[in-house]
């Protein structure tokens, strides 16, 4: 558990998650055959997150029987959604539902909010409730709800991807049976931003310029987004993805959330390489959900 926890952790996320609840999804699909293959079908879901806000996934079903094993891809900082694993990648869709969900501020998500980038890190930051993460991390909340809601998805083998909104995801809802993820920029925030010039985080340093008095309300309600006070409420198997050693996140330094993990972790160090990293993320994940070998692609193999 972070040092760091407020004290009224759990209620700011009841509250959160208790006003998501009041809203029905109301999901809408539609097919989007331009995506389509011949061993999967693509649609569009529209479905409504906090503050009535309507949300967008793309949503891959394989045209087998089913059910079948899903990978979610939780939202992450920018503005465009990846649609649905394509490319190389495509083959994936031949045996896994996939949803890939676009939180507000992505395109192909409702207006009226139009993220800016860089901002987005720091839109809101100065009152919690209104901070923008807050409502990001509902809306992969409720993305969970709606995928665990089809009745192609074999919902004992559910998995998070991602980076920090899929460990929040797992620590806030139940239903996911695996996470992979590698922490980016909601763990020690403060601490990171401090000790870089890149951004996202650069954007801490840059509102602290122009806002001097803020930094300990800001701190504040970073504290309800560190990951490590997410940790004890995942219970799903979990590879965590370290950066490399000697980095802000490696191995040794991602001990703190490691441990406060509540279920079995396997903690993955970066090799510098996304031709590594991605083989042994996409092995485990393969083994984890009892296929024999992962589906490579064609570049890869």
């Amino acid at each position: 558990m972070a040092d760091n926890k407020p004290e009224d952790f759990e209620q700011y996320w009841g509250d959160t998650l208790g006003e998501l609840a009041a809203l029905p999804a109301r999901p809408e699909v539609e097919a989007v055959p331009m995506r389509d293959t011949d061993f999967a079908t693509a649609y569009g879901v529209h479905f409504t997150g906090l503050g009535s806000y309507r949300l967008f996934a793309y949503l891959s079903i394989p045209k087998s029987e089913g059910p079948f094993p899903a990978l979610y891809y939780t939202a992450s900082y920018g503005s465009v959604v990846t649609p649905i694993p394509q490319g190389a990648s495509n083959d994936i869709r031949s045996r896994h539902v996939t949803f890939s969900i676009a939180a507000r501020g992505s395109r192909n998500a409702d207006k009226p909010y139009a993220a800016s980038f860089p901002g987005l890190l720091t839109d809101g930051i100065e009152n919690s409730a209104k901070y923008r993460l807050r409502g990001i991390a509902a809306d992969c909340v409720r993305g969970l709800e709606v995928l665990l809601a089809r009745p192609e998805v074999d919902t004992s083998r559910v998995v998070l991807i991602g980076a920090d909104m899929a460990l929040l995801t797992a620590g806030l809802a139940s239903g996911a049976s695996h996470v992979v993820a590698g922490p980016a920029l909601l763990y020690k925030t403060m601490e990171l931003a401090e000790a870089t010039k890149a951004y996202p985080l650069q954007e801490i340093n840059d509102y602290l310029r122009l806002h001097k008095k803020a930094k300990t309300v800001i701190t504040r309600t970073l504290s309800y987004f560190d990951v490590r006070s997410h940790a004890p409420g995942i219970e799903a198997t979990t590879l965590l993805k370290a950066g490399p050693a000697h980095s802000a996140t490696d191995k040794l330094k991602l001990a703190s959330l490691t441990t406060a993990i509540a279920g079995p972790v396997t903690v993955h160090e970066s090799e510098n390489s996304g031709y590594k990293d991605g083989l042994f993320a996409d092995k485990w994940v393969s083994s984890q959900l009892g296929f024999d070998a992962p589906i490579l692609p064609e570049h890869w193999r």
